[in-house]
């Protein structure tokens, strides 16, 4: 799996979520946007760098999703979630690339 795919998959989970909550006004299918984001993205890190990073990227990935809500009060929300959305993508591209053999 391409070491890109899991970084693509959850800046798509956390905009893609948030869209879809606005767009329809049903948190719960913005919610089901996230989880989906979220399990791709943990799949293609745990196959790229194994099951402790996954699980480290996953958290990563669940506290900028918590830590958006307040920043929105603070910024707003597009704003918001683009800046959890880029430091999630960050720590991706950081942490969840192949493991060195």
């Amino acid at each position: 799996m391409s070491a890109l795919l899991p970084t693509a998959f959850s800046t798509a989970g956390l905009l893609g979520g948030y869209k879809v909550a606005r767009a329809t006004g049903i948190r719960p299918l913005g919610g089901a946007a996230l989880a989906a984001g979220g399990a791709a993205a943990f799949a293609g890190w745990k196959k790229n760098a194994g099951a402790g990073r996954a699980t480290v990227l996953t958290a990563v990935y669940l506290a900028a999703f918590g830590a958006s809500h307040p920043l929105a009060k603070k910024m707003g929300a597009w704003p918001s979630v683009a800046a959890v959305t880029a430091a999630t993508g960050l720590a991706s591209l950081a942490l969840g690339g192949p493991r060195k053999k």
